[in-house]
């Protein structure tokens, strides 16, 4: 295979000191109609072989930042920008993106958005090919890219036949093939099964090892991240940063504040924060499940304080809802094939498997979004196919995994207040109630702002909160924690919970595994349209060898704690409220 021309080198000063790929310099950007510049100030530099987490609070400017790395703000996204970021030498505000191309890449959240053509070999040689490259160097760097990510052999595929693993390689492909040494990537296993979060964490180590390429990530999975990166740099609820520096030193030293900030820690940390404050001594705090299990295995019994928390399954009489005999089809495909499943009422269903399962399609059915060829589904005993199109709402609340897929009025306040005014309730009342729904999901200070200028964990919490206002019976939610600061999502896990305990049902579809252990007590397992498992949560999280063979993987906890004779009691926990010592 010929060579391909190499990523850019460094850019060396005059005294032949290596120049950074990144430099970021007292960086504030402010969108259209926000009050305040979120980042604000930031100042950082990133170098060959770097890879560099970006942690902070939804709201934070997170993915405002990775949008200025490559000039995407301001000269795409309307904002004002103050600072400066050069990549390659080069100011992102005033070069254009195809002249930044060369020496920043960016990979967003979900791949599709960025998948253009009909094979794989066309896909990533699509930017080359718009460089004007000679066509040996345009198949040259293609080979190179795919073979880089594991995708050579499918060269002629069409990529919506790749899971959603491999559509994210491919997008990553698509960015090595520009020849950029720098890859920005912005929530990159968001969409993702444990089993695609394994492949694109596999891709990314094998480039950084190579030593040719820098990544900055924006990540709120440190299950998954943490042994990929190097280096944090956290920002506060304000956009400034406050931390930069090694990633074990920020995550161990600084775990405390990072937990009160709202920033996602590794469940294993959040984890032996609990159990310091139940007299364990784990020094240095364990950042991953093996770290936590050795230090366990070493450390002597600690007397056992409350027992564990139990999980109410609350059983019910009567089943919230009812699917009989569900088929269903995209296309020539049929992506259900006689699906049968009651929803026991008060319960909190998760509904779990690999990309392509089946579980947003079963969801959308279940909340009458789209109506199957065969079967039916009955919520309170009133069949969802039959129901008047006004009269949804009442019956399911359902929230879409895209929050911008069900985004209706041009601020905030109108987003929320609009299902209110359908009930036809009165101005005054509308006002009020909008007015708390937005307090009590930290929209109150957005309530002016444009729906679709929210950060992305913003519109999550607005899209739950609209899905709540008619009062349904039954929450339906597609990925409700994606997006999320660890404060939100626990915030919205716990409303959820709540609204349980008043008689709720809440069904959610998730690749979040201790989200399952958490809160779940019922979980439906899919696979290739099918419900392979329907139990507790306990009985299938016993099922190791079910969870694999459905391509996922047990909980950071479990993992972690399972099997630990020395310590009994901590072996059977499976949730974070098991464990001893309070709230971490």
């Amino acid at each position: 295979m010929p060579v391909p021309a190499s990523a850019p080198d460094a850019a060396a000063s005059a005294d032949g000191i290596p120049l950074p790929l990144l430099r970021v310099s007292d960086l504030s950007i402010s969108h259209d109609g926000a009050e305040a510049a979120t980042p604000s100030g930031v100042s950082f530099e990133v170098g060959l072989g770097e890879v560099v987490l970006v942690l902070g609070p939804s709201g934070s400017g997170k993915s405002t930042l990775t949008l200025a790395l490559n000039g995407l703000i301001p000269q795409s996204v309307p904002a004002t920008l103050h600072g400066s970021v050069q990549a390659g030498g080069l100011d992102t505000a005033s070069a254009s993106v195809a002249q930044l191309s060369p020496h920043v890449a960016m990979v967003f959240q979900d791949p599709d958005a960025q998948l253009v053509t009909g094979t794989l070999l066309d896909e990533v040689a699509f930017g080359p090919e718009n460089l004007r490259l000679p066509v040996a160097e345009v198949l040259a760097r293609t080979e190179h890219a795919l073979r880089r990510v594991g995708l050579w052999e499918r060269r002629d595929e069409n990529p919506d036949v790749l899971s959603g693993g491999g559509r994210q390689r491919l997008a990553i492909a698509a960015a090595l093939a520009m020849g950029s040494p720098l890859l920005v990537l912005d929530e990159p296993t968001a969409n993702l099964d444990p089993v695609g979060i394994e492949e694109v964490y596999r891709a990314l180590a094998d480039l950084v090892a190579a030593g040719d390429h820098a990544i900055v990530l924006v990540e709120h999975n440190l299950d998954a991240a943490i042994g990929f990166v190097d280096r944090v740099i956290v920002l506060d609820a304000a956009g400034r940063l406050i931390a930069d520096g090694r990633a074990e030193s920020v995550l161990r030293d600084r775990a405390e504040e990072l937990h009160e900030l709202g920033v996602w820690l590794p469940t294993s940390a959040l984890a032996a924060l609990r159990l310091r404050r139940a007299g364990y001594v784990l020094d240095p705090l364990p950042l991953t499940p093996d770290d936590l299990r050795d230090a366990l295995a070493e450390h002597p019994p600690v007397p056992a304080g409350s027992d564990a928390s139990e999980r109410d399954p609350r059983p019910a009489a009567e089943p919230a809802a009812v699917i009989t005999g569900l088929t269903l089809r995209r296309g020539r495909t049929e992506v259900l094939h006689d699906v049968s499943l009651s929803v026991p009422a008060g319960s909190f269903t998760a509904i779990v498997g690999a990309n392509g399962a089946g579980k947003s399609s079963l969801l959308l059915a279940l909340a009458g979004v789209i109506e199957p060829p065969r079967g039916t589904v009955r919520i309170g005993g009133q069949d969802v196919a039959r129901a008047d199109p006004g009269q949804l709402p009442g019956m399911v609340g359902f929230v879409f995994q895209n929050p911008e897929h069900q985004f209706i009025a041009h601020t905030v306040f109108e987003e929320a207040a609009h299902g209110l005014r359908r009930q036809g309730l009165g101005e005054e009342d509308v006002r009020a109630r909008a007015d708390d729904l937005l307090d009590r999901f930290g929209l109150a200070d957005k309530a002016g702002q444009h729906p679709f200028l929210l950060s992305g964990g913003q519109k999550r919490r607005l899209s739950v909160g609209t899905a709540l206002v008619a009062g349904a019976p039954l929450l339906a939610l597609d990925e409700p924690t994606f997006g999320q600061d660890r404060a939100r999502a626990d915030e919205l896990l716990r409303l959820l919970a709540g609204l349980r305990a008043e008689g709720v049902t809440v069904v959610v579809v998730t690749h979040d595994m201790q989200l399952v252990s958490e809160y779940a007590d019922r979980v439906v397992v899919m696979a290739d349209g099918r419900v392979i498992a329907d139990g507790t949560t306990g009985e299938v999280f016993d099922d190791a060898a079910l969870i694999e063979r459905a391509g996922l993987r047990l909980p950071p906890l479990r993992r972690a704690l399972s099997g630990l004779a020395q310590h009994p009691a901590l072996a059977r926990a499976t949730r974070l409220a098991d464990l001893p010592g309070g709230d971490a």
